[in-house]
């Protein structure tokens, strides 16, 4: 169980990372839909990475909490 934590958490940082470069990529280029993307692959990441929890289960809970906010 630790070790799948520890890749999930890696996998968080990593998926934090590349949603950085995407939004600094939709800024450089006004693409706001990259922008946006990075935007949400950034928080996909950082739920990850915190609780150490599989994509799909970021997924779920982030869906989840737009549910509930609309």
């Amino acid at each position: 169980m630790e070790f799948t934590m520890n890749r999930d958490t890696i996998a968080g940082s990593w998926k934090q990372f590349k949603g950085n470069v995407k939004v600094q990529w939709g800024r450089l280029t006004g693409n706001h839909i990259d922008n946006i993307q990075g935007k949400g692959s950034e928080l996909a990441g950082k739920v990850q990475e915190d609780y150490g929890v599989t994509k799909d289960a970021v997924k779920q809970k982030i869906d989840q909490h737009d549910e509930k906010t609309k």
